[in-house]
């Protein structure tokens, strides 16, 4: 028996930074949803989706790039009642760089983004080869983007899917163990989180969408 379409919201409000791959982004996602079949997209940028009787709709919300304080205390609160009821989280890229003194929030994300360096390539190692997320990623991935540094390793409560090796580019400081996405059983639900996706190229190319895809499912309990 197929089961039937679940829901996604993705939420790209942006107080601070504004990254010009957002469009690009929500393209790219709502792309997975109609190739695939699996899923259907509603896109805002209106915060206030942020609320008990709207999230009840989405197996998984997806924070595309958000920044700075993006959620009220009553939207922050919806969320977390959505994540405690079982609902599935995304995070991308810039989305570590929202709600930096909510604490809460932190760990729903796993860690908090502090800087970066210049764009540059990098060579990605997958971890946990098992995992669904990162299935049929090649084992050393070459990738350009902005690499994330962060205020914390996250790796005793996550599990990392992809790190770096701060070898491969300039401007790393987490030193020999540089974990980049990652994801977890949290406070009820389920949270997946990627840095990568800086640029509009990202969301275009087949392995980033492909981890994309197997994260969104992996949230929504489909995979």
């Amino acid at each position: 028996m197929a089961f039937d379409k679940f829901a996604v919201l993705v939420l790209s409000k942006t107080v601070g930074y504004r990254h010009q791959s957002i469009p690009a982004g929500i393209d790219g996602v709502s792309k997975l949803g109609i190739s695939t079949g699996e899923f259907t997209v509603d896109a805002s940028e209106d915060a206030s989706q942020i609320n008990a009787g709207n999230l009840s709709q989405y197996a998984v919300v997806i924070f595309l790039q958000t920044s700075g304080d993006f959620l009220n205390e009553e939207q922050l609160a919806a969320l977390q009642a959505y994540v405690r009821g079982g609902g599935g989280f995304v995070g991308i890229h810039c989305a570590a760089a929202g709600m930096t003194t909510e604490p809460w929030y932190g760990e729903l994300i796993g860690a908090v983004f502090t800087d970066h360096p210049e764009p540059q390539h990098g060579i990605l190692t997958i971890e946990n080869k098992d995992h669904v997320i990162v299935s049929g990623l090649p084992e050393k991935w070459k990738w350009f983007d902005e690499w994330y540094n962060f205020n914390i390793n996250p790796r005793a409560k996550v599990s990392v899917l992809l790190s770096i090796n701060e070898e491969t580019y300039t401007g790393g400081k987490m030193g020999e163990d540089h974990p980049l996405a990652w994801c977890r059983e949290f406070d009820g639900g389920r949270s997946f989180y990627t840095s990568l996706g800086h640029f509009d190229e990202a969301y275009k190319n087949r392995e980033f969408m492909d981890h994309l895809l197997k994260g969104i499912l992996w949230a929504a309990h489909r995979a």
